[in-house]
């Protein structure tokens, strides 16, 4: 049977990584204290410091900038499927009748 995926609050990400910055342990003994996998440990850790503000945003949610880009790209995509339709209307009309 399939492992369910655990999740982990903000919160305790923050305290993890916390941990393995401010503590004298490495990060494979702090990652086996807390029964998560070290490369999951380090990812946490270098979210946090490419963006202290927005890191860790949880629960599908997306950083500012992501969210934009995802709405700003579903905005091409129809924008495009109206400019194909006018010229296929354009294309139809065109057409010089008998």
């Amino acid at each position: 049977m399939a492992e369910t995926r655990r999740k982990f609050s903000r919160e305790f990400k923050l305290e993890a990584v916390r941990l393995v910055t401010s503590g004298g342990r490495g990060m494979a003994a702090t990652a086996r204290d807390l029964e998560v996998r070290p490369d999951m440990l380090r990812r946490w850790k270098r979210q946090l410091e490419e963006d202290p503000v927005e890191a860790f945003p949880g629960k599908g949610n997306l950083k500012a900038d992501e969210d934009q880009v995802r709405r700003l790209q579903r905005e091409l995509a129809r924008v495009k499927e109206e400019r194909d339709i006018l010229k296929k209307v354009v294309a139809i009309f065109s057409v010089p009748s008998r």
